[in-house]
C-alpha cells in the first residue's frame, strides 16, 4: 500500500465516522483532537493535495531531526487547499 493509498483509506474512515454521527461538528472536531497530525488531503493538478491541518511541529521535527516519534494521525478528504486551510483555521 503506498502513502497516498493509506491517506485515501484513512480519509474514508473519517468520512464514515463523521457521516454515522448525529453531531457532524462534533465528529470532526473529535477526529481533530483524537489525533497529533491531521492531513487534509484534496484533488490537485499533481494527482494529490495535501495541507497539514493540525502537527506541523511533529512533521517539522520528523524533517528536522530524522526521528520517529510515536505519532496518530489521520486524514480528511476535502473539495480544496481553501477548504483545508479554512478547516485547519477554524479547528486551532
Amino acid at each position: 500500500m503506498t502513502e497516498f493509498e493509506e491517506l485515501h483509506e484513512l480519509a474514508a474512515q473519517t468520512r464514515h465516522f463523521i457521516g454515522a454521527s448525529h453531531d457532524k461538528v462534533w465528529a470532526l472536531k473529535a477526529v481533530v483532537r483524537a489525533h497529533d497530525v491531521v492531513l487534509g488531503i484534496f484533488p490537485a493538478p499533481e494527482g494529490l493535495g495535501l495541507h497539514v491541518i493540525k502537527g506541523d511541529a511533529i512533521l517539522q521535527q520528523i524533517a528536522e531531526g530524522g526521528t520517529h516519534p510515536d505519532y496518530s494521525h489521520t486524514a480528511i478528504a476535502l473539495y480544496s487547499q481553501q477548504q483545508a486551510v479554512t478547516l485547519q483555521e477554524l479547528l486551532n
